[in-house]
């Protein structure tokens, strides 16, 4: 698989899929969530609602239609609280998107830096813990594209996939 770094807005990259980082409830929030909900519009929201009632766990993914979006699928993960969760929980979440997109057929996925917002998991920890996955994943995931929507998280990522 290959792994690119994309320096952009995660809801405007045309590929198979995009990844969430959503919270329990799974009914939009801020951040990445948000940005995802507003560009998708209400369908993802309502499939959220029918396909999964009561939320997700920590660590564990799901899919919805990706609504307005170019890409056709959104992949909700769960990431962990720093301090709370645990980096397997947030090493899960790359996982389970990953199996997610094989069971979807998608080729290529967007991923967020699952956690390291308003979640508070430290940068440099969030990207080694989403590139061990990557990089090792059993997957038939064409591309991972790992998307920083600020330029301080581009140069980080871009520094650790080199």
């Amino acid at each position: 698989m290959e792994i690119a770094v994309v320096h952009g807005d995660i809801t405007r990259q045309d590929v198979d899929a995009v990844v969430n980082a959503a919270s329990n409830a799974m009914r939009g929030g801020g951040g990445v969530d948000g940005a995802i909900h507003r560009a998708g519009g209400p369908a993802v929201l309502e499939d959220c609602v029918r396909r999964f009632p009561h939320g997700l766990a920590t660590g564990d993914a799901g899919w919805t239609t990706a609504g307005d979006l170019p890409a056709r699928w959104v992949i909700h993960v769960v990431g962990p609280v720093h301090g709370v969760g645990s980096r397997d929980q947030l090493t899960s979440c790359y996982r389970r998107a990953l199996e997610v997109a094989d069971e979807l057929g998608a080729a290529t996925v967007a991923f967020p830096l699952v956690s390291a917002g308003v979640y508070g998991w430290p940068k440099d920890d969030a990207i080694d813990a989403a590139l061990e996955v990557l990089r090792t994943a059993q997957t038939s995931v064409a591309e991972a594209r790992m998307v920083a929507f600020d330029r301080s998280t581009y140069d980080l990522m871009t520094a650790r996939v080199s």
